[in-house]
């Protein structure tokens, strides 16, 4: 049954792709323009543009997504937004989500070489090069300056996707140790669909479904020093880890999954 199957994927995700490459060639136009009212205002126009790109693109995949809140989000003030990485889909997804915040999101400078896309990606988000210290204190100092401005900033603390069958990879500091330094409460969200409708392994894995976002509770970091950058980090891990094994994420071994 399986390998009956298997050509209809393969269809349909030549059918995504082209409708996510129809979508950028005709919005690229768009995000150049934008790219002129500078880094904050421009910056937000090309955010409204990426977020209509990814509600358009979900529709034509048969994606459905819902966000659930276990606590009220507060849209008029920053927040450190820490998710959980898993699979490519998690961009559109994190656009999906955050409907009415201003963020930028930190992403991997070596996207930025794709044609076209890297453009769109690198007007976008604050790029790190992990490789190269001085370039990823760098970002930091973006990060902290977007932050003053009032706008979130969007990590994933895993850095890369999460191919284990655990809940989460280890934690780098550098969200933590941002939100210390700026006061800036965290707020963690947990991506449950993401694996199921894109998997890592191949971009021919691409499935209509369901996609949900959790707000967990938010995480005030007054009374957090430099020296507790690991405590903080700690406390969020395992907030994070206990939620995704109460949800049940289908990438979790040895626990019953709910079904795509």
């Amino acid at each position: 049954m399986r390998y009956l199957f298997r050509p209809i994927q393969y269809i349909y995700s030549i059918y995504a792709f082209i409708i996510f490459l129809v979508f950028m060639f005709l919005l690229f136009p768009l995000v150049v323009i934008c790219s002129f009212f500078g880094k904050i205002r421009g910056g937000n126009m090309v955010y409204g543009i990426c977020r209509f790109w990814a509600d358009a693109a979900t529709f034509c995949w048969g994606i459905r997504h819902r966000n659930i809140y276990e606590s009220p989000l507060d849209s008029s003030k920053p927040a450190v937004f820490v998710f959980n990485h898993i699979s490519y889909m998690d961009i559109p997804v994190i656009l999906l989500s955050l409907r009415k915040q201003h963020f930028r999101v930190l992403a991997k400078a070596e996207m930025a070489k794709i044609p076209i896309f890297g453009y769109i990606y690198s007007t976008a988000t604050v790029m790190v090069n992990r490789a190269n210290p001085e370039k990823r204190s760098q970002s930091v100092r973006i990060l902290k300056s977007v932050l003053k401005k009032n706008i979130s900033v969007v990590i994933a603390p895993e850095g890369t996707f999460n191919m284990t069958s655990q809940p989460l990879k280890e934690f780098y500091d550098g969200a933590f140790r941002i939100a210390i330094e700026t006061q800036t409460p965290i707020r963690p969200l947990l991506f449950l669909d993401t694996y199921d409708r894109l998997n890592y392994k191949s971009i021919f894995s691409l499935s209509p479904g369901k996609s949900r976002t959790v707000f967990l509770d938010e995480i005030e970091v007054s009374g957090y020093g430099p020296d507790d950058v690991k405590e903080l980090k700690q406390k969020v891990y395992n907030i994070m880890e206990a939620a995704l094994v109460r949800y049940r994420a289908a990438w979790i071994s040895g626990i019953k999954h709910d079904r795509q």
